[in-house]
């Protein structure tokens, strides 16, 4: 998976993170559905496990994220590698300190028809097919797929909530992967500076463009 495909993936799955403290009645379509409509912004710790399409080799990364409607996020990776993700609005920088290396890309085209459009967009059912699951493993599910998979970067994604908090979400992409992400000190609906969506490269630092 490359940088910016693991971008578009875990996008979606962070910001499902702070769906968590919506209506306990609502089935997890509801959730998400409203999800859309209320949840501005938050920040949360999350851990993401990346399985081989023969589920036999695993990746494990973690980290700190926040986000801000509309289309402002900012991921801080620690382990097992530093990494940064910025998306300002109009931009969206991933930053490697190790490589002494950033990209950029217009935020259109780094996100597109993927996952996080299916809960920073406006029409969700535009877009994407929602079902909810029968629940598993004690949790209830929703799935989404994409409407029109030619031009999204997973086939099927799968959001697992315990009561009124998000626990879970895995999501399969086009080879096969699968990630499962989980959360932990979910903060949804924080104020956050402004500064938190901006970057700006260090000396030095080389910048790739498209």
């Amino acid at each position: 998976m490359t940088v910016w495909r693991h971008l578009r993936v875990f996008a979606l799955a962070a910001l499902a993170a702070l769906a968590w403290p919506l209506c306990a009645h609502a089935d997890a379509v509801d959730t998400l559905r409203e999800f859309v409509r209320e949840v501005k912004s938050g920040r949360a710790a999350f851990t993401q496990t990346v399985t081989s399409p023969d589920g036999k080799r695993t990746r494990t990364s973690s980290g700190r994220f926040e986000f801000a409607r509309p289309d402002r996020f900012r991921f801080a990776y620690t382990k097992p590698f530093e990494q940064l993700i910025v998306g300002d609005g109009q931009q969206v920088w991933i930053y490697d300190p190790d490589l002494q290396q950033a990209s950029v890309r217009p935020m259109a085209q780094a996100l597109g028809a993927t996952p996080a459009a299916l809960l920073t967009g406006s029409a969700i059912e535009r877009d994407f097919d929602l079902v909810a699951l029968p629940a598993r493993d004690g949790l209830e599910w929703v799935q989404a797929r994409p409407k029109r998979p030619e031009g999204s970067s997973f086939e099927v994604l799968r959001v697992g909530f315990a009561g009124r908090q998000l626990a879970a979400v895995e999501i399969v992409d086009g080879f096969g992967q699968t990630s499962v992400l989980r959360f932990s000190d979910v903060e949804p609906g924080v104020a956050l500076p402004p500064e938190t969506f901006r970057f700006a490269p260090p000396a030095g630092v080389a910048v790739l463009r498209p």
